[in-house]
């Protein structure tokens, strides 16, 4: 009984802190008065005090109050008795190295299968994914394991750019890492470009947003699909 939303970003170019998904965001968290947010991926090094006031004042604006994680003594208690939960982003391998270190990992797939609402966005939705392979960052430390929560049957790959044509940067583009990933990898890749999210609800996987995401599967030629595609197919 899964109620997600694993969205490409928290801010899109010119608004504010969640400002372009607030009206999902009122719709989906309806039921909850208070969200567990878990501030570990630090964006810039934020402190979690400093990051969690920056979100509650997002809430604020559809009347949801915010408590960090970082507050509460038992961490895993927490997550249990927690009536909704958002991951913001931040760095996917300091976000994954201390949901290890505080025994959050299990105890958050047992959170979300019994269906307790989730937000992620960017280093909170490459968790929702099989691993953190597909994550853009530096891994500025090392957690124990690359696998994830796993709650998608995918991997994720948020800020998804395409190639500038007209830049004369002669680097490796988004696609052709990806590319490199399925060398050493069979997991499918979703591509989520800035400002698209999934809505993942029960048994049903669906593409959400104005823009196409590209979706890169194992031996196959990557592809685009439109907003409103269900995703169940892929394996």
């Amino acid at each position: 009984m899964l109620n997600l939303i694993i969205a490409s970003t928290s801010t899109i170019h010119g608004s504010g802190y969640l400002d372009y998904i607030l009206d999902e965001l009122k719709v989906f968290f309806e039921n909850s008065d208070t969200i567990l947010f878990i501030p570990y991926a630090r964006p810039g090094g934020i402190s979690h005090i400093e990051y969690t006031k920056k979100v509650g004042e997002a809430f604020s604006k559809i009347g949801k109050s915010v408590k960090g994680i970082h507050s509460f003594e038992n961490p895993v208690e927490a997550i249990n008795k927690a009536d909704a939960i958002f991951v913001g982003g931040g760095n996917t391998f300091v976000l994954t190295y201390q949901l290890y270190k505080n025994n959050l990992i299990d105890a958050l797939k047992t959170s979300l299968k019994k269906g307790t609402p989730y937000l992620g966005t960017s280093a909170g939705s490459n968790i929702c994914g099989l691993t953190i392979k597909t994550t853009n960052d530096m891994p500025i430390v090392y957690p124990p394991s690359f696998n994830a929560l796993g709650i998608v049957p995918f991997n994720i790959n948020p800020h998804y750019l395409d190639q500038d044509t007209s830049s004369k940067h002669m680097g490796e583009t988004r696609e052709i890492r990806i590319d490199e990933f399925h060398h050493y990898n069979s997991p499918p890749v979703i591509g989520l470009r800035e400002g698209s999210w999934l809505k993942v609800e029960r048994h049903s996987i669906i593409l959400k947003g104005r823009l196409t995401a590209r979706v890169f599967e194992y031996n196959k030629t990557p592809y685009e699909i439109d907003s409103g595609t269900e995703l169940n197919y892929l394996k």
